[in-house]
């Protein structure tokens, strides 16, 4: 669905799984480039939730980032080596 522009530079671990990414990319936009459009679930009806609007409005894309919760992913760079889970 969603394709790179430019190579990637680097790598990514987003749970345990190393991901291609481009350093500076948002950290959704290298999840949506590897075919990850689901980062979390709600926690009243368990539903999916992914990167929506991509411009940190919505909160839809919430995700730990190197131990630190509740992130938006669309609002983090990729910095080479990142970690990141659900």
């Amino acid at each position: 669905m969603f394709e790179r522009v430019e190579p990637p530079d680097c790598t990514i671990t987003w749970q345990d799984r190393e991901i291609p990414a481009r350093a500076g990319e948002s950290l959704a936009a290298a999840l949506l480039a590897a075919g990850i459009n689901r980062v979390r679930v709600t926690g009243m009806s368990g539903a999916p939730r992914g990167p929506f609007c991509m411009m940190g409005v919505c909160f839809d894309c919430l995700v730990t980032v190197e131990g630190e919760g509740a992130r938006q992913a669309c609002m983090v760079p990729v910095v080479a080596g990142m970690r990141a889970s659900p």
